[in-house]
């Protein structure tokens, strides 16, 4: 019997036509804010505003393209279609991509299915309903994937940017605000989907639970990342030159994920590409890399995270004294401060109350690989990918 958890719901469905609502805001209102610096002459501010946007729908249509072919290649996922996916051939679905509407495929598919498996009355007996709604949390695994991807490539560089131009500069619109509250929001939606999706698409996994963990967990999250993107603004208006020091962290955690010898893509290119995402990735927050115990490097990790945002504040004031004046100095500093102590209670809260305790058949970001043959044996073939997605 299909647990209800476990079920691709009408509910499931709405939250993704939501998403893909919160997902085409969110480009709209970069690439409007992107015109309106262009506009009124500020050419740098308008063509790094672009760059995030172009940068993180790129990457996500290679990755989207990439899972499309490996699943043209499988005969339990693409069983009966005659080598087409979404009634494409590889050439079309090329195409799709080159055009940057993969992802609005994916959502088109995902609706399209979902709808048929929810709203719709079934004509006769319904065959394996627990394989037809895994299928639909794969489907919808691999977006959320994506959208996490381009939340980290777009959505947190897009709110580090417009901060340090609110802050340091003085400019304020309200498309800018539109922007910025479009980026959270989107942030805080990517990671609520992802997980939820991920933990519910493998069926060996032990779901989360909800109420008290799933919001101790979310808001551990939210708080480290967005006091970080805080943080960070903080050092660009001390210094553009911070950038550098940014590109060295982000260096290192590409440096780490080729230590650590990362396996999730079937090419050495894509996996390149992965790991360079992944240092970007732990330039925010910290996440299992390879399905290993990382209880020690988590603590190392945030430790580190907590003495960088701490910081900010303090060497802005340090070098640069008159911000003590500005308006925005003192509430900013204490968002940064509360915000991490507050995280950081909430990261202690999570792994050592509410945390599922116990034999854990899928990794997370503290726990290691475990029954990893029998998984791989049990497992439906459309999960594969699945199971190396990224344990935030």
């Amino acid at each position: 019997m299909l647990q209800t958890d476990s079920e691709f719901t009408k509910t499931r469905w709405i939250c993704t036509l939501i998403g893909l609502g919160f997902y085409l805001a969110d480009i709209v209102t970069d690439v409007g804010l992107a015109g309106k610096y262009f506009l009124v002459g500020d050419l740098v501010w308008s063509g790094l505003t672009l760059v995030s946007v172009v940068v993180g729908s790129a990457v996500t249509q290679v990755f989207s393209y990439s899972w499309y072919r490996d699943d043209m290649r499988k005969p339990l996922v693409n069983s009966g279609r005659d080598g087409l996916i979404s009634g494409m051939n590889g050439r079309g679905l090329i195409g799709l991509h080159v055009m940057q509407t993969g992802i609005f495929t994916r959502y088109y598919d995902l609706l399209k299915v979902g709808y048929k498996a929810v709203f719709s009355k079934p004509l006769g007996p319904v065959e394996c309903p627990r394989d037809v709604h895994l299928a639909l949390f794969g489907r919808a695994t691999d977006l959320s994937m994506l959208k996490l991807f381009e939340m980290f490539l777009e959505s947190v560089p897009q709110l580090v940017l417009q901060l340090y131009i609110v802050l340091g500069h003085g400019h304020r619109s309200i498309l800018q605000c539109i922007c910025m509250v479009g980026s959270f929001i989107n942030i805080a939606w990517a990671i609520v989907d992802y997980r939820r999706c991920l933990r519910r698409s493998l069926p060996q996994v032990r779901e989360m639970p909800s109420g008290l963990p799933t919001f101790v967990y979310l808001l551990y999250k939210l708080l480290t990342i967005t006091t970080h993107i805080l943080s960070l603004s903080l050092f660009l208006i001390l210094s553009p030159y911070s950038t550098l020091g940014m590109a060295v962290v982000w260096l290192a955690g590409t440096l780490w994920a080729h230590w650590v010898r990362t396996d999730f893509c079937t090419s050495k290119g894509l996996e390149r590409l992965y790991r360079i995402i992944v240092g970007v990735v732990l330039m925010f927050t910290f996440f299992n890399v390879k399905g290993q115990d990382t209880s020690w490097p988590m603590a190392v990790y945030y430790v580190l995270f907590a003495l960088v945002n701490l910081s900010g504040p303090l060497l802005l004031v340090l070098v640069r004294p008159e911000v003590n004046d500005a308006e925005y100095f003192w509430p900013v500093t204490l968002l940064i401060f509360g915000g991490t102590v507050l995280g950081l209670a909430c990261l202690l809260l999570y792994y050592t109350i509410c945390h599922p305790r116990g034999k854990s058949l899928q990794a997370d970001e503290v726990d290691g690989h475990m029954g990893g043959q029998e998984r791989e044996t049990e497992t439906p073939d459309n999960t594969v990918r699945i199971r190396n997605f990224l344990q935030l």
